[in-house]
């Protein structure tokens, strides 16, 4: 899925998931393309297929939220300027009444290992995603190998992962955007654990090396937009006029 925002004569393209979905980019991009000359690609995909995208230069630019492998990807050469623009944060999902009983876990850890013996299931992405990544990681320090008859791998975005996870009465690893701006979609849902530390999401935007694609200097202005004082303002307040709440945090956070 590819969405074009502004009609300049400098293009460029970007590859990132749910900000995309979220009309994050449409508000930055277009704001970016009004001011550049610009005309800005989004093309939908999650941080391990934006990645791929960038690694093979069919974008410019993505925009991802794998601290790891971003910095793994520069080191080997085929990304640049890694800009941390922004956060938000996970929240853990399941059944209003939680079987599980995960809202007196000491910690994310601790919630994941109750899921387990519970025997209750879980909705992974289980797409390679930067969300995948965190739930692998938690699983993983919770010593605990799910069990496939429980552990419902949906390989999808973020929004039809919740919709899953509700037909499911499911544990779902979200983000506090999407929940936020689709909690509609998953009314036997409610957030049953938050506030861990390990919980923060930051996202980076990376660009190809300079000479990589005829779009990188534009790409690389973007990247620049994104922290200067009016691409935080944008991402500072949006969603404020229609959930009540921002749904992205500053670089600060």
């Amino acid at each position: 899925m590819e969405t074009t925002y502004g009609s300049g004569t400098h293009a460029f393209s970007l590859a990132t998931g749910s900000p995309g979905e979220l009309g994050l980019i449409a508000a930055l991009a277009g704001a970016f393309a009004r001011r550049a000359a610009a005309r800005a690609t989004w093309v939908k995909a999650g941080t391990g297929e934006s990645l791929r995208l960038l690694r093979e230069r069919l974008v410019d630019m993505a925009l991802v939220h794998a601290p790891a492998q971003v910095e793994q990807a520069v080191a080997a050469g085929w990304a640049s300027m890694p800009t941390p623009f922004g956060a938000n944060r996970y929240c853990l999902l399941g059944p209003r009444d939680d079987p599980a009983g995960v809202c007196g876990a000491a910690d994310a850890v601790a919630a994941f290992r109750r899921i387990a013996a519970s025997e209750q299931p879980f909705v992974s992405r289980g797409d390679d995603s930067g969300t995948h990544h965190k739930e692998l990681a938690l699983w993983q320090a919770a010593g605990i190998r799910p069990q496939a008859e429980r552990y419902i791998v949906a390989r999808d975005f973020m929004t039809a992962c919740l919709k899953r996870a509700n037909a499911a009465r499911a544990y779902f690893l979200c983000d506090s955007s999407t929940w936020v701006a689709e909690r509609a979609v998953a009314p036997q849902l409610a957030v049953l654990f938050d506030g861990d530390p390990a919980f923060v999401n930051r996202y980076h935007a990376l660009v190809v090396p300079p000479g990589a694609t005829p779009g990188r200097d534009t790409a690389a202005g973007f990247a620049r937009f994104l922290v200067s004082a009016d691409g935080q303002a944008i991402l500072r307040d949006y969603g404020k006029a229609q959930f009540g709440r921002a749904l992205y945090e500053e670089i600060s956070a």
